[in-house]
């Protein structure tokens, strides 16, 4: 059975200062993350600032992306909506531009409009019948309960749910958990949250992670040494890394990879939409300070 791995990163959204789309600036970002090395690209998720982009632009977005990447490497299209029929729609379109898969939330609306089991279970099979793969993303944002039980049915019955993109708390042990109660199932049981927990969830079987695109060439050795067996060497690279990588998670968000593609000439504007305020300029320039030492690629891409 196909298994999946590697680097998956989320491509930042980059805007003109004005909040209008920098769709030359998309197509960089696609370049700069393609020469890293990633294994792949998810567009469109929260890290992409998905909920500060409108219906049309998100098909701008997916049509220009899926077409500059140009089968370089496979692109995950982050689908998510309370609304099923939205949800379809959208993996629909995603399909029929090139996706390789789609990602998606359980369906929650604010604090109060969460699924339940049987509603997440049904919202998946229907996006299940449009034939992507689907990577069912365990993020404490939606805030929907999926526990081990249902994640691991929907595995066994719902033929296209085949990934998992374990952020919760204690991310370590849901994956440990889901690996064993999955088994063959379980094709890509993944992390993410900007790989804070890395090493833990690799050593409880994660075999992929998707991780902000601030540093994936710093990264990627992490989970490749790892595969290999070299969890010495693994663990050398993660302790390099992790700073940066906490100070991202901790300090910055989705704001760091768009800070380090200013700095490093692959887009013009790090600006988000309001109400996103922009990065400090002494956040900024910590962020910028535990960089430099790892030489990312980021850094020198536009130069």
């Amino acid at each position: 059975m196909a298994r999946y791995s590697g680097i998956w990163p989320v491509a930042p959204t980059p805007f003109h200062p004005d909040g209008s789309l920098d769709l030359p600036g998309m197509d960089r970002v696609i370049d700069c993350m393609i020469d890293q090395g990633v294994d792949g690209i998810c567009i469109l998720a929260n890290f992409s600032e998905q909920f500060l982009i409108s219906d049309e632009e998100r098909q701008v977005l997916t049509e220009r992306c899926l077409a500059h990447v140009a089968g370089r490497v496979p692109v995950i299209v982050t689908i998510s909506h309370y609304a099923t029929p939205i949800a379809v729609a959208r993996a629909e379109h995603a399909r029929d531009h090139g996706a390789a898969m789609v990602m998606m939330m359980p369906p929650y609306h604010g604090a109060l409009l969460k699924g339940t089991a049987e509603q997440t279970y049904e919202q998946f099979a229907r996006v299940g019948e449009v034939g992507l793969p689907i990577m069912v993303q365990d993020a404490p944002l939606s805030g929907v309960e999926l526990p081990v039980p249902l994640l691991v049915r929907m595995a066994r019955e719902i033929e296209m749910v085949k990934l998992f993109k374990i952020e919760c708390p204690q991310a370590a042990a849901k994956l440990r958990a889901l690996v064993a109660e999955g088994g063959e199932a379980i094709e890509g049981p993944f992390d993410g949250e900007e790989a804070i927990t890395l090493m833990a969830d690799l050593d409880a079987g994660a075999t992929g992670t998707m991780t902000s695109a601030m540093i994936p060439d710093r990264i990627r050795p992490v989970v490749e040494r790892h595969a290999a067996g070299d969890r010495a060497g693994a663990q050398a690279a993660y302790a390099t890394i992790l700073p940066a990588v906490n100070f991202e998670n901790r300090q910055c968000g989705f704001r760091a990879a768009k800070a380090a593609m200013v700095e490093g000439g692959v887009i013009a504007s790090d600006a988000c939409r309001h109400p996103i305020p922009p990065l400090h300029p002494e956040t900024r320039a910590q962020l910028l300070e535990l960089l430099r030492p790892l030489d990312p690629v980021v850094l020198n891409w536009g130069r």
